[in-house]
């Protein structure tokens, strides 16, 4: 997924390329992210920036760090919590208005991450809402690096149980998403399926419903989900439905 997960250039374990990168395996790239970025806590803006800086780490994935100006100096208070990165040197906290240990910094990085050296991160978790511009971003920040499209198909598109078809499409709408094997979405026709009352959110592609699905006396528990009103990047998948590839196979023709 991106440069730093799944087979990306700076992961762990790249795609093929014509080309080898030397330097430690844990890769390090720190790119401009000039988006104005908002973070806002107990009805308070926390970060406002357009001088963010979107750090790429191996095994990560991408953080924004954002100079100390741009943070609400009247929310910070240091703790005494420390950590150690071989790569990037000692990182200070602080407290940030009613949430603990939110946002780090490396005071004194390593001689090979002194482009660091001003600027913080916030744990995207604990604020309570984060603004790309004027649009809320939920989940985690985006990365421009990543990016999922949807595309109708008339490949057929074969769900089964213990190796029996519960579902045959040649309908879908297949995804494609970095890092991530092609999802199909079909159509609920025939499909007993009831709401499980969870969801997830994705930054690329929204809200996600979790279903169970009823095949014979069996019910599958959060065996599918659906988008009813996906990101318009993957508009396509609206109303469709997506299976679960750990409790059904799942196969693309």
């Amino acid at each position: 997924m991106t440069l730093t997960l799944g087979r990306g250039p700076l992961a762990r374990d790249p795609a093929a390329a014509n080309f080898r990168l030397d330097g430690p395996a844990q890769r390090i790239h720190f790119e401009a992210h000039p988006r104005r970025i908002r973070a806002e806590l107990d009805g308070r803006t926390v970060l406002d920036t357009v001088r963010g800086h979107l750090l790429h780490e191996t095994g990560h994935l991408p953080a924004l760090y954002a100079p100390l100006d741009d943070y609400d100096a009247a929310l910070l208070r240091r703790t005494d919590r420390t950590t150690h990165c071989p790569y990037k040197g000692d990182a200070s906290y602080w407290d940030v208005g009613s949430a603990s240990i939110a946002l780090w910094a490396y005071e004194e990085p390593l001689a090979g991450a002194q482009w660091l050296r001003g600027h913080a991160a916030l744990y995207f978790s604990k604020m309570d809402r984060w603004l790309e511009e004027d649009e809320e971003v939920r989940g985690h920040l985006r990365d421009p690096y990543h990016r999922a499209d949807a595309r109708r198909s008339s490949r057929p598109v074969a769900v089964l149980l213990d190796g029996e078809p519960v579902v045959r499409s040649e309908r879908s709408v297949i995804v494609f998403e970095t890092g991530l094997p092609p999802r199909p979405y079909v159509p609920r026709d025939g499909l007993e399926l009831a709401a499980t009352g969870r969801r997830t959110v994705c930054p690329y592609k929204g809200e996600a419903k979790i279903l169970s699905l009823k095949v014979g006396d069996r019910v599958l528990d959060g065996a599918a989900w659906c988008y009813e009103a996906p990101d318009p990047s993957v508009a396509a998948v609206a109303g469709l439905v997506c299976f679960d590839p750990d409790v059904l196979e799942v196969r693309i023709g």
